[in-house]
């Protein structure tokens, strides 16, 4: 029973990660602010990491970081590689030295979008073109805030599916 409900979690968690995409990506669906949209796929692998083990939480994010290559038009797995490492840590981080809540979800949240923005802003703007700082201040910044006003709202999501199927296994 218990790989029964371990296979429905990471059903689940697929079917999420795609509507996701298709929300992010379908055309004034979300509005532009400050000429962005938010990348919705950020906030979902690192509250999938928060509830999985670290295998998992790292191919949610290599699935989720090649969705995100796919609809930036980014090099391909540019993201994979990002969030598979990030999704590993935060997995670690949460099993041995936090304590999952809303707060630490939003922490989590806070530092994970901003090494995901930074690396797309270092590797795939500051090195091809020119005037960084302005690409940095008023296409970045603006995309790290947006994107960081979902993850209270998918770590929610994640944390009732994570706690209606594990509640499966116990019963």
């Amino acid at each position: 029973m218990r790989d029964f409900n371990r296979v429905i979690r990471y059903l689940a968690y697929t079917l999420e990660l795609l509507v996701l995409f298709m929300l992010q990506e379908t055309p004034g669906l979300l509005p532009h602010i400050y000429g962005v949209r938010p990348v919705l796929l950020l906030p979902a692998v690192a509250a999938i990491a928060l509830f999985e083990e670290e295998l998992p939480a790292m191919a949610f994010g290599i699935v989720g970081g090649l969705f995100c290559d796919f609809g930036l038009a980014c090099p391909l797995g540019f993201h994979g590689a990002v969030l598979a490492a990030l999704c590993f840590f935060v997995s670690i981080q949460s099993r041995a030295f936090l304590q999952v809540n809303l707060v630490t979800a939003i922490l989590t949240g806070v530092w994970t979008i901003a090494v995901v923005v930074g690396a797309q802003w270092l590797f795939l703007y500051y090195f091809s073109y020119s005037m960084p700082a302005y690409a940095f201040t008023h296409h970045y910044v603006p995309k790290y805030f947006y994107t960081l006003l979902f993850m209270p709202l998918l770590y929610l999501l994640n944390r009732g599916l994570s706690q209606a199927v594990r509640a499966q296994d116990h019963s």
